[in-house]
């Protein structure tokens, strides 16, 4: 009798654990990508989208320094200014307190009319001599009157005639009576001619005025002052203006200013 062949099942539960073991120390690399090419994530809409790094802005600060150098700069600026202001002040009033300056006084003396005489062409010709008094009543300060000085007489805003006076240097209590010679031409001075006669008709006075203005020097000791203007006006009521005429002066008033 033939024997039987025994067959032996196999042990199938130690080969899969053997090929689970083996499956664990080696894994299967996948030989589909994950990413497809070309593309740089996932297109899962699951998948977080990538880490991107925030930089942050950094202010610099030299505009606030270019700021801060303006400011200071200008408040040594304002207090260098303040400084000569206060400095030229106080020597301004040292030198009021030691010389203790006081205005010059002008007065119109006398006056002439040489030439007044209306022309055929309608211009009227005038040639003055003044006579004009400066008293300096300073007892430390002295007076130089510079050229470029300009005199001139005027009625109702029409001038008559013009001039200048001398240089000279007017000394400590010093008077000095000036004799200037003033000449000018108005043409069309047909009206002009009658407002002065209906004028000396109603009035039986002319009103004139006289202007000046002189460069001047104001002397303080040993000390030249820097140059400023004299600036006089006076009115004078007169009682005619006819050449060769005495006139008579009857009322005078001078004003004095002066400026820079």
């Amino acid at each position: 009798m033939a024997s039987h062949q025994k067959i032996h099942p196999h042990n199938m539960t130690g080969s899969a654990h053997d090929d689970q073991q083996l499956d664990f120390e080696s894994p299967q690399v996948p030989t589909v990508p994950l990413v497809p090419r070309g593309s740089s994530k996932s297109d899962d809409s699951q998948h977080c989208p990538p880490f991107q790094r925030t930089i942050p802005v950094i202010h610099t600060e030299p505009p606030r320094k270019r700021r801060g150098c303006c400011c200071r700069f200008l408040c040594w600026t304002l207090s260098l200014v303040f400084l000569l202001i206060l400095l030229a002040g106080a020597a301004a009033g040292i030198l009021c307190l030691v010389f203790q300056p006081k205005l010059p006084k002008y007065s119109i003396d006398r006056l002439q009319i040489t030439q007044f005489n209306l022309t055929s062409n309608s211009s009227l010709t005038a040639t003055f001599d003044v006579t004009i008094t400066a008293r300096n009543p300073n007892k430390k300060a002295g007076v130089y009157y510079e050229g470029g000085s300009h005199i001139s007489v005027w009625y109702t805003g029409t001038s008559l005639c013009q001039g200048s006076l001398p240089r000279f240097y007017q000394g400590h209590r010093n008077t000095t009576v000036l004799n200037v010679v003033l000449s000018g031409q108005t043409d069309d001075a047909n009206t002009l001619i009658t407002s002065l006669q209906k004028q000396q008709q109603q009035t039986g006075i002319i009103p004139l005025k006289l202007r000046v203005i002189q460069p001047v020097r104001i002397k303080l000791g040993e000390f030249k002052l820097m140059k400023v203007k004299f600036r006089v006006r006076c009115r004078l009521d007169v009682d005619n203006l006819a050449a060769n005429n005495a006139i008579n002066i009857r009322n005078s008033s001078c004003k004095f200013r002066f400026t820079i």
